[in-house]
Formats: C-alpha cells, structure tokens, sequence
C-alpha cells in the first residue's frame, strides 16, 4: 500500500488513520481488538489516541483507549508493524509544563506497554508555558528514545509559528505534524489559516472530524435526524443551505461511483494534496470496510471540481 512521509519525518503513513477515541468507549475490548486486526490486515499503519480517551464517558477517567491499545499489542505483537501516535495536554488538563509531560509521557508508555511512541502530540496549547520549555522537555525524550516525532494539534497558527521557529533556533525537534479540524464542510479556517504553515514548514497533516460528526455519512438531514443520538446533536449547526447542497452532491457523486456519501467524503480528503492521512473512527468491522473503500474509490477531476463547488466558502 501507497505510504506517504509524515512532513520530514522518517514516519511512512498509510492514507488513513484509526481513531482510538473509540476504544473503551463505544468499542469494548473485543471490538477494538477485532476493529485494529482488521485495520493493519488490510495494509493500514497509524493508530491515533489520546491519554485523555475517553474521559467524557460515564465511570472513565482518560486512559482507557491507550490501556485498549496497549493490550492489543502485547496480545497481537504487532508493535513493530504500526505507528502508535498519543498526545498530552488534553481533556480536563490542559498542561504542556515540564513536568507535566514527564509524568504523562511515563503513564502512556506503561499504558501502551511500549518502549516508545511514535508520534507525542500536544494536544492543546497551554499559553501559560513558554513554548521554549515545551519544546526542550520534548528533545528531551527524543534523545531518550522514548519519543519519535512529535506533533501539535490545537494551536493557534501563532503559536504554531512560535513553536517551529524556536525548534530551528534552539535545535530542538520541531512538530512534524498538524492535526486539524477538517472535511468538506469544514475548510475555510484550515486552508486560510493553517495551510501556508504546513506549506511552508513541510507538515504532515492528519485531520481529525473528518465526517463532521457523522453529518457527511448523510445520516442526519433534518433536525429530527439529528434529534435521534447524541452525536447528532453537533451535526445541526451543519443543517444549513451549504451543507445541505455538500449532502446532494455527495449523493451524486457516490451514485456514479456505485458508493456511499460517507467513502465520497473519506475519498475526498484522501485525494487532497495537503492531507498526509485523515483520521477516522468505526465501531463495527462493517463500518472500517466502507472506510477502506474510499481510500481505493479514484475519484475524477469532474467529481471533485463538483464537490469543490459546492462546499466553497469564498462568499461566507
């Protein structure tokens, strides 16, 4: 399968990663288990998590998906075949002090029953630490063997900025990747915002809500829809003239190809130039196959010029 560089890093990434805030959460051990055989079967290499998944889950703390995680790979002993990417500062604690991350970075390992992590993200700036400080604790474990690459998602393009020019004057290992929000709908802040940077720096970027909360699936196209879950409570501020146009054109699209609007939409960020791999999520083996799919659907310039059109934002 098709590998792509992960920004300057020697990480080699397939064109689609597994979200694990699902693991310990709405996939239980077995599931999880079942969901990742099946991801790295089929050619697949990157898992993405959090040491704060899932703790907005009733009885959770934060942890459980990288205690997920971590069993599987004693149990599978695949750790050699995968990219293991976690991040620290997240959840209730949004902390990127030294000593912060010394002590998380030592509870993710023993939770991913790891030597090492590939890619150590931070998950939300913290502006009251220097990003210097940060970035210094980060070479730290770098040198030590315990961190590979390190990443940034959440950041302020300021910050970011911030963040990349004192890696090259101090030397210190710069963040590799960015891990945005972005799909269809959701594009103008990204590619206004971000994009130059990654451009210029040379980022990898994995993107993270790559079907807006499920709105792209097409399985909420009115308030009533939206009504039935709670997740789909976020896809209604998606229920408007543009994303409703996105949703028809999604259904055309995906019945000339013979597929579903949701692989249209995975295709579609696949297929974009900037994108190093979106992160996606599934629950059931049948839920991952459709999202494999997409990443072998070869959408056409007609089809994406259409969906192009119909998700531009220049007169928001």
């Amino acid at each position: 399968m098709e590998k792509r560089q992960l920004g300057r890093s020697a990480l080699q990434v397939a064109p689609l990663v597994f979200g694990g805030n699902v693991f310990g959460w709405t996939a239980d051990e077995a599931t999880s288990f079942s969901l990742l055989d099946a991801f790295v079967s089929a050619g697949f290499n990157m898992i993405d998590t959090a040491d704060s998944y899932s703790h907005w889950a009733p009885g959770n703390s934060g942890g459980e998906s990288e205690t997920v995680i971590g069993k599987w790979l004693k149990k599978s002993g695949k750790r050699d075949q995968v990219i293991i990417a976690t991040k620290v500062g997240g959840g209730k604690v949004r902390d990127l002090s030294p000593a912060y991350i010394q002590k998380s970075v030592e509870e993710s390992l023993r939770r991913l029953q790891t030597d090492y992590i590939d890619l150590y993200q931070s998950h939300y700036d913290d502006p009251k630490i220097a990003v210097d400080d940060t970035l210094a604790t980060f070479d730290k474990l770098v040198k030590a063997g315990k961190v590979r690459v390190i990443g940034a998602s959440n950041f302020s393009p300021e910050r970011l900025l911030q963040s990349l020019e004192c890696s090259e004057t101090n030397g210190y290992p710069r963040y590799e990747s960015l891990q945005p929000l972005y799909n269809l709908y959701d594009r103008q802040k990204f590619e206004r915002e971000y994009l130059p940077i990654t451009q210029q720096y040379q980022l990898g970027v994995i993107s993270y809500y790559s079907l807006a909360s499920g709105f792209l699936s097409g399985k909420y196209r009115t308030k009533e829809d939206a009504a039935q879950s709670a997740r789909g409570e976020k896809a209604t501020s998606y229920l408007d003239e543009r994303g409703q146009s996105i949703l028809e054109t999604l259904d055309e699209v995906a019945a000339d190809f013979k597929t579903t609007p949701a692989s249209v939409a995975i295709a579609w960020l696949v297929q974009r130039p900037d994108i190093t791999a979106p992160i996606v999520s599934a629950t059931s083996t049948k839920q991952l196959e459709e999202l494999i799919k997409a990443t072998q659907l070869g959408l056409d310039a007609g089809a994406i010029e259409k969906l192009n059109i119909a998700s531009d934002y220049v007169d928001e």
